[in-house]
C-alpha cells in the first residue's frame, strides 16, 4: 500500500480543520458546560477560535439574545473544509 503526499496533505486538511470546528463548538458550550475559559490551560482555545468568530460577530447583523457568531463560523469552516478537500482529491485524480 503507497500512500502519496496529497493524501497524506488531504487527510491533515480534514483533521485539522474539524479539530478548529470542535474547538469552536467547545468554546461556545463552555459556558453551558460550566467550564471556566480563563483556565490556564484552556485559554489557548478561545485564542485561536475568537479571531474568526469575532470578525463574523462583526459581519452579522444584531439578532437579539441570541449569538450566531459562532455557528456562522462552524457553518464558514464546513464550507471550507469541504472544498478544499474536494480540490485536493480532484488534483490527487489527476496525477
Amino acid at each position: 500500500m503507497t500512500i502519496y503526499p496529497l493524501e497524506i496533505l488531504i487527510r491533515a486538511t480534514y483533521s485539522v480543520l474539524t479539530l478548529y470546528m470542535m474547538m469552536i463548538l467547545f468554546c461556545w458550550l463552555a459556558g453551558w458546560l460550566q467550564v471556566s475559559l480563563s483556565d490556564r490551560r484552556l485559554r489557548w482555545m478561545c485564542r485561536l477560535t475568537d479571531p474568526l468568530i469575532n470578525h463574523i460577530r462583526k459581519v452579522l447583523p444584531p439578532m437579539g439574545p441570541i449569538d450566531f457568531g459562532p455557528i456562522a463560523a462552524l457553518f464558514a469552516v464546513w464550507i471550507v473544509r469541504t472544498i478544499s478537500v474536494e480540490l485536493l482529491t480532484r488534483i490527487t485524480l489527476k496525477s
